[in-house]
């Protein structure tokens, strides 16, 4: 930031802007606006306050508050509004203004105002480069990578959680989608406000749309108290839709009716309840091909993917996962209170050289059982061999929901999903030697691929 910060000064009475100058020329670059349209051109000079008159000719002051408030690189707006208008100052405030003060102000005060939003602005531009700054190296709030591909995934995120863009993110089970869109949350600015998660995959039909949209009383049997949605407790923050892939057609409408008329209505309501949320999404199928199969809604497809960041299997990146084991290690002694065994470069060289088909997820639960159950003082190579072997003699995850669902085309879907992406992963993702392999033609298996949105 220069030694002299620029001020940018916004008001239509020439005395006002004259007073205003006098007060800060000694400490500012000052810059002076007559209206808004004039106030647009003069914010290239970058200024790190704006003293922005209310009422103006042409467009009032809050047609650029509003503008700026999605800006993360915006300056601080300090709002001057007549006496008594305080409705108008919250109005502000909620638009996103760092402070008001009502007309006639006081100097000292005002300069106090001004010396506390220069203050923030560094620190917000100091914050922001440690967090790219990390973000390079590897780092990114609870997610460790220091592969190129989770450096750049992280840099990319780092930029995109500055905007207001929808954000869908692709990854296999187990890769950190959801700890992707948190971190993508706190780092906006609508951090202080809720993060909000659904598992679209996790609940019938009939409760998705209660989940989003709530319910009022009476709407249906058991509805004994109205209940808001989820749409409606992420408002001014981020709803996070996990599983999309496995969205009903009937809710794919409503989410996009939702998205699009910033609107929603409770279940038995007839109240349009406004709405102004961020979407982040994720699933671990591929969403084009189910759009090609007619599954998923172009529409909506295309609503959610602003911007779209793909997590790749942590067999894809073996350098990330000695970071990924130190970090769980010491998150591990901390949680136990103890030091724990120690790690030996054999064992170490085993965890790098495993498949992970579960992902970090699995790599997690893996070093937790080798700190918890270990044979002596020092983690060795069989012990690791040991555990592998150990999880799979057990179903995974996949495998277990498929046993437990009641109904059989479901479970049929969750076997063949994990079957195939199984299979396709020891081929190398080569449909023609998997097909070969597993007794399939090779059209039968690509229409299967399809058809189960499997993600390669």
């Amino acid at each position: 930031m220069p030694d002299r910060p620029r001020l940018l000064i916004v008001d239509d009475e020439p005395s006002a802007r004259y007073a205003l100058t006098r007060v800060f020329q000694s400490d500012f670059e000052v810059s002076e606006a007559a209206s808004v349209a004039e106030a647009r051109r003069l914010l290239d000079q970058r200024p790190v306050v704006v003293l922005l008159d209310y009422s103006l000719p042409g467009e009032d002051g809050m047609a650029l508050l509003r503008e700026l408030g999605g800006d993360p690189d915006a300056p601080a707006v300090i709002m001057l509004t007549a006496h008594g208008s305080e409705r108008l100052a919250v109005e502000a405030m909620k638009a996103g203004a760092y402070d008001y003060l009502a007309k006639p102000y006081d100097v000292e005060e005002l300069r106090l105002v001004v010396g506390r939003a220069v203050e923030r602005q560094e620190l917000r531009s100091e914050v922001r480069g440690l967090r790219e700054r990390l973000a390079g190296e590897g780092q990114f709030g609870r997610m460790t990578g220091v592969s190129p591909a989770m450096r750049g995934l992280f840099q990319a995120a780092q930029r995109i959680a500055e905007t207001d863009l929808p954000v869908l993110i692709l990854g296999e089970s187990g890769t950190g989608k959801d700890l992707l869109a948190q971190e993508i949350h706190a780092r906006s600015a609508r951090a202080g406000h809720a993060f909000v998660a659904l598992n679209c995959a996790a609940l019938p039909e009939t409760l998705v749309e209660s989940e989003l949209f709530g319910y009022e009383r009476g709407a249906f049997t058991g509805a004994v108290s109205p209940r808001a949605g989820k749409f409606e407790l992420a408002n001014r923050g981020t709803l996070f839709l996990d599983e999309i892939g496995d969205m009903e057609p009937a809710t794919q409408a409503k989410i996009l009716r939702a998205a699009e008329s910033g609107t929603v209505e409770r279940l038995g309501g007839s109240r349009p309840i406004p709405i102004e949320v961020r979407l982040i999404s994720a699933t671990n199928k591929e969403p084009q091909a189910k759009v090609r199969s007619g599954e998923f809604r172009e529409d909506l497809y295309y609503r959610l993917a602003g911007v779209t960041l793909y997590l790749p299997p942590l067999r894809e990146r073996a350098e990330d996962v000695l970071p990924l084991v130190e970090r769980f290690w010491g998150e591990l002694r901390r949680k136990y209170g103890r030091p724990g065994p120690e790690l030996s470069p054999e064992a170490v060289a085993r965890l790098e050289s495993a498949a992970w088909p579960g992902n970090v997820r699995q790599l997690r639960n893996t070093v937790e059982r080798l700190f918890v159950l270990p044979r002596g003082d020092r983690v060795r190579r069989d012990d690791v061999e040991a555990a592998l072997a150990s999880e799979a003699a057990s179903p995974p995850p996949v495998l277990e929901g498929a046993l437990r669902a009641g109904d059989y085309r479901e479970a049929r879907r969750l076997f063949e999903t994990e079957y195939l992406t199984r299979k396709l992963r020891e081929h190398g993702d080569n449909v023609t030697r998997t097909a070969a392999n597993i007794g399939l033609e090779r059209q039968s298996l690509q229409e299967k691929i399809r058809k189960l949105g499997i993600l390669r």
